[in-house]
């Protein structure tokens, strides 16, 4: 029987006392107790030895396969490859792009390690599913040691224009490991759209439609969504309404409407230009300044990382000066929580929002904007203020659409969003969960996977396959990288 093997870079935990109920986490639980499979990825440990443990705890049909890792080489693959050059670039952030060598060396290793060792593990008919960019090059890996099942890829994160990614020393390396999977998905189709266009820059690849012929196998690059269970979420945000956590918030408001901004402390999120926007909004109308209190919740996340630690001191800055200004002897108009919260609190905090404001600068999807949604009174619903450039926008038709870069523009929003009448609110939301029904998790999961298992061999189009194909499986250098010929690339 066919069995699933997901790949990511943390691994769910499986144990009842401390298992992750995240929505994306409980999706693929489910997928793995169906079909019976593996989680492999790190152990979210770190050992001094050049060959860690590997880790594998069963559940039922299931097995939770771990790795520790060199403290060198976790250091330089994740803080230094993936989070110091690949996030920042493949968030349009060309500017925070750090490259090194050595740390690109240690995400080769670590991709390595966990492609020999993951290998051990496999099976001939397997279905191998890998999650993200920290992961980028594993498919590549795997095919060269002989792994011929089918392997799809996953990318949570947008991907930015092949001009964007040219910044990139090893973008060339890029193309090869995206064109080594089957299936290559994306959170939106101009993602996707993006992606074929690099690939056929890089490794004169020619897609017909979403699928490329690449030697005895096809390569389809497609989007697929990622989403929530809307049904789930509401339900727990009604329950959680009615907790004391949800109370004590809304006492402390003293009847205030609760404008609300949930993120990650990362430049991504536009934290910034969304507090100005928010100080904006009281310029323009001082007589709401009593009437709102804006709460920005927004747990810190890669602290040892220079541009975080300069984010977090302008996000403070701005936060006092605008309560320097518009704040009263009982109250300031901003609340900024550097912690965080369960995911059930945050819901009931979400229900409690008169306004959701989510204006990241550039996101793939962005589920704080759906679950936002989700966890609304169909009765009396709030409205999300939404950016543009963040992935959910292409779905959540009831949503205030803006540009985070326009401060005047989310000013106006957000009064709007306060001053929009029951009916128009109701009907925002009634097609914002209409799309969240046709388009839940499940939907998610099953379509990449069905999707997945359909890739097979044989595509009766002419192309230069042996161009391409040589991609996937280049000679390496000493150093493990690949040595490709400037020759085998168009521009």
């Amino acid at each position: 029987m066919t069995r699933l093997v997901v790949v990511s870079n943390r691994v769910a935990n499986f144990d009842a006392k401390d298992a992750n109920t995240g929505g994306l986490a409980t999706a693929l639980k489910s997928a793995l107790e169906e079909s019976g499979g593996i989680w492999f990825g790190w152990s979210g440990s770190v050992c001094t030895t050049s060959t860690p443990s590997l880790h594998v705890k069963h559940y039922g049909r299931v097995a939770r396969a771990t790795l520790d890792l060199p403290k060198a080489d976790y250091d330089g693959f994740y803080t230094g490859f993936a989070n110091g050059t690949l996030w920042p670039l493949l968030h349009f952030r060309v500017d925070l792009m750090k490259y090194d060598r050595e740390a690109h060396a240690a995400y080769q290793r670590v991709n390595d390690r966990f492609a020999q060792e993951l290998h051990k593990l496999l099976k001939p008919d397997d279905i191998i599913w890998i999650h993200d960019y920290q992961l980028f090059a594993l498919g590549r890996k795997l095919r060269r040691l002989g792994v011929n099942q089918q392997i799809g890829f996953f990318l949570h994160t947008p991907f930015p224009t092949w001009q964007i990614l040219s910044a990139l020393p090893v973008h060339r390396d890029l193309a090869s490991d995206l064109a080594a999977y089957d299936l290559v998905g994306t959170q939106t189709a101009d993602d996707a759209e993006a992606m074929q266009t690099f690939l056929k820059r890089m490794l004169g690849i020619r897609f017909i439609g979403s699928e490329a012929p690449l030697g005895t196998r096809r390569l389809r690059v497609q989007a697929f969504p990622i989403s929530i269970d809307p049904e789930r979420v509401n339900q727990e945000a009604a329950r959680a309404a009615s907790s004391q956590t949800t109370r004590n918030l809304r006492k402390s408001l003293n009847g205030r409407n609760l404008i609300l901004g949930v993120d990650r402390l990362d430049y991504t999120k536009g934290i910034p230009h969304r507090l100005e926007a928010v100080g904006q909004f009281m310029r323009h109308f001082p007589e709401r300044v009593d009437d709102v209190t804006y709460l920005q919740i927004s747990p810190p996340t890669r602290e040892e990382v220079s541009a975080y630690q300069q984010l977090r001191t302008e996000v403070e800055e701005t936060v006092g000066r605008i309560n320097g200004q518009f704040s009263g002897f009982d109250a300031g108009p901003i609340r900024y929580l550097r912690k965080s919260f369960s995911q059930t609190a945050l819901f009931g905090f979400y229900r409690t929002a008169r306004v959701g404001l989510v204006t990241p600068l550039r996101d793939g999807m962005n589920l704080v904007a759906k679950e936002y949604v989700a966890s609304q009174d169909a009765g009396d619903p709030g409205v999300l203020v939404l950016s543009e450039f963040a992935g959910a926008s292409k779905e959540l038709d009831g949503a205030l659409i803006v540009n985070p870069h326009d401060i005047d523009a989310v000013a106006l929003a957000i009064h709007r969003a306060l001053n929009m009448p029951r009916e128009e609110r109701i009907a925002r939301h009634h097609a914002s969960m209409e799309r969240l029904r046709d388009n839940d998790l499940a939907n998610w999961r099953g379509s990449f996977l069905k999707a997945l298992a359909s890739q097979g061999s044989g595509f009766d189009i002419v192309v230069d396959t042996a161009r391409a194909a040589s991609a996937v499986r280049p000679p390496l250098r000493p150093n493990g990288s690949a040595q490709i010929r400037p020759s085998a690339f168009s521009r």
